[in-house]
Order: structure tokens, then C-alpha cells, then sequence
């Protein structure tokens, strides 16, 4: 079988594709995220809680969800690059992809840390964890991997994804 993981593609391996940095969190998301999240019922008192120093974010509260503070790619002279491309994790890295027509979410595995607080300033790195290939019915497919680790603003670990892209 021919490979579709160009050398380039090997060694751009451990490196990483994009950071962000958020805004501070504040008392307001915490307490939207939640409501969002527990609706329709009334979320848990911790979240709702008047002392903005004791209040802790849902677990899946995203800081990046609307707005990010800072944002940039490991190859910041590469032009806008849309998400749905399926070349767009090398594109972004300034490398030539595979070159494949299709992609779909393999799966996510997330493991949590500190919690955010009001306050926190997140900040996002996104790196490239591997790749692998298997025959599928539909032909050769590309199994690439993503760590994202989020810290906060003391270098606590808050969270850290794994996700796995599949392309054909």
C-alpha cells in the first residue's frame, strides 16, 4: 500500500497548529453557560451563587466560544484557511495536505483539571498528535490526531482534548 503521510507530514508531528487566549471569564458566563446548559430546569446553586469569588464554571464552559483575545496558527503567513477543507490541519502548518475530498469526526476524548473561575484567562494550544492509515469500503482513509490543552493564566492544567479526524 502507497501512503498518503508525506514526510512533511511526519515531521510536522509534536508541532503545534493553532493557539487562542481568552478574555477573563466572568461571573455573566459562567452563570449563561449554565443556564444554557441545566435549561429548562434552574441549574445548580453553584452556579448562581452572589459571591463571584466561589463561583466555578460548568466543565464545558467553551471561553472561545464568541470571541477570542488572541488567536494565531503555527504558520501565521498562511492565508485564511476554511475549517471544512479537508487539507485545512496541514494548510495551516504550511505543508501540502493529502489531498482527500471528505472528512468526519472520529471521536473526543476530554479530560478535565482545574476548574475555571471568574477571572481566568484560558489559553488554547492545539498540536498534531499523529497519524495513521487503514483501507476502508470506500478506500484509503486518514486517521489524524489533535491534543488541545487548555491552561489557565497560573499554568493550571483546566482541560485537555483529544480528537481524532477521519478523512477519505
Amino acid at each position: 500500500m502507497t501512503t498518503m503521510i508525506t514526510a512533511e507530514m511526519k515531521a510536522a508531528v509534536g508541532a503545534e497548529i493553532q493557539h487562542k487566549r481568552s478574555y477573563p471569564v466572568s461571573a455573566s458566563d459562567i452563570r449563561r453557560w449554565a443556564t444554557a446548559i441545566y435549561w429548562p430546569d434552574q441549574p445548580p446553586a453553584q452556579y448562581l451563587d452572589s459571591d463571584e469569588a466561589a463561583l466555578i464554571a460548568p466543565e464545558e464552559l467553551n471561553p472561545f466560544a464568541w470571541i477570542v483575545a488572541e488567536s494565531g496558527t503555527a504558520n501565521d503567513q498562511t492565508p485564511a484557511v476554511s475549517g471544512n477543507d479537508p487539507d485545512a490541519t496541514e494548510m495551516r502548518m504550511g505543508i501540502e495536505g493529502p489531498g482527500l475530498r471528505r472528512q468526519l469526526n472520529g471521536g473526543l476524548e476530554i479530560e478535565y483539571g482545574s476548574p475555571m473561575r471568574v477571572g481566568d484567562e484560558i489559553t488554547s494550544v492545539r498540536t498534531l498528535s499523529g497519524y495513521r492509515e487503514r483501507e476502508g469500503k470506500l478506500g484509503s482513509m486518514l486517521f489524524t490526531n489533535f491534543t488541545d490543552t487548555w491552561t489557565n493564566q497560573r499554568g493550571e492544567l483546566v482541560k485537555r482534548s483529544h480528537m481524532t479526524l477521519i478523512r477519505y
